[in-house]
């Protein structure tokens, strides 16, 4: 199994699918999972996408098989960027195509803020733009004491549509869930509180698409427009008829709609 040494205190887990004809030299799109989840969860998207790109997907720093920091760690989405970055150097990665679901979606778009010269284009797939609900210390407070799959159980109907996928899927991404550290996930959701990005995405110069489902309890209405307003470029993809997060629903429809986005720039 690969794992990319980037700190004396981070190794990295990271997996690279590429069926691309073996005469070309395809572009790279990078895959961020979101809070509590890991590189698994891409699993729709990466047949979609490996035919014609190098997929690389990876699991963040405390999430999946990376290492977890110490106790006391100043968790940032800054620091998580600067992961990111840290990977691209080690795998040798000039410019890629950054995607990023829920909580990866923010990091990559500070990505997107802090380093565009190192980006083709930006996706985010229902990500918060700003961490100012105040039940983010509750949702830690709750993960800490119960840990993460009975947080995830409890907060699974905001999360899928259950008349869009199977029960079993259900189960299967409690469990995926269930193998984040409380620990890990609980200090990450309180440094994030109170985050803000919404003055800073006008500084996102890269060709960015939104993607999320039009029910998503993150958004209040018309926010996913505010959104779209405050970055330069953006274009916006609702899906109708799905709630929750249709990335996990709908991975082949969401991976097809990026390579129809990606066609055009």
């Amino acid at each position: 199994m690969p794992f990319a040494k980037l700190e004396d205190s981070l190794e990295t887990y990271y997996e690279v699918d590429d069926f691309t004809d073996p005469w070309k030299m395809p572009e790279t799109i990078v895959l961020h999972h979101g809070m509590g989840k890991n590189s698994r969860m891409w699993y729709g998207w990466v047949p979609v996408l490996a035919r014609r790109y190098r997929v690389v997907r990876f699991d963040a720093r405390g999430f999946g098989q990376s290492s977890a920091p110490p106790q006391g760690y100043r968790w940032s989405l800054s620091g998580f960027a600067r992961d990111v970055r840290l990977l691209l150097d080690y795998l040798k990665l000039d410019r890629v195509h950054l995607v990023g679901e829920t909580l990866g979606g923010s990091i990559a778009m500070q990505f997107a803020i802090e380093h565009p010269e190192r980006l083709r284009s930006l996706t985010v797939c229902s990500p918060p733009f700003h961490f100012t609900k105040p039940s983010y210390a509750a949702d830690a407070e709750e993960i800490e004491n119960d840990g993460m799959a009975a947080f995830t159980r409890r907060s699974m109907a905001r999360r899928l549509d259950p008349s869009q996928v199977d029960p079993a899927f259900v189960e299967w991404y409690i469990g995926e869930m269930g193998r984040t550290s409380g620990r890990v996930a609980a200090a990450v959701l309180r440094a994030m509180a109170g985050s803000d990005l919404r003055d800073r995405l006008a500084r996102i110069t890269t060709p960015t698409l939104i993607m999320s489902a039009k029910d998503f309890f993150i958004y209040a209405p018309d926010e996913l427009q505010r959104m779209q307003k405050l970055i330069p470029n953006a274009e916006l993809k609702v899906f109708s008829g799905v709630s929750g997060m249709v990335h996990y629903a709908q991975p082949e429809m969401c991976a097809h709609a990026l390579l129809e986005f990606l066609g055009k720039l």
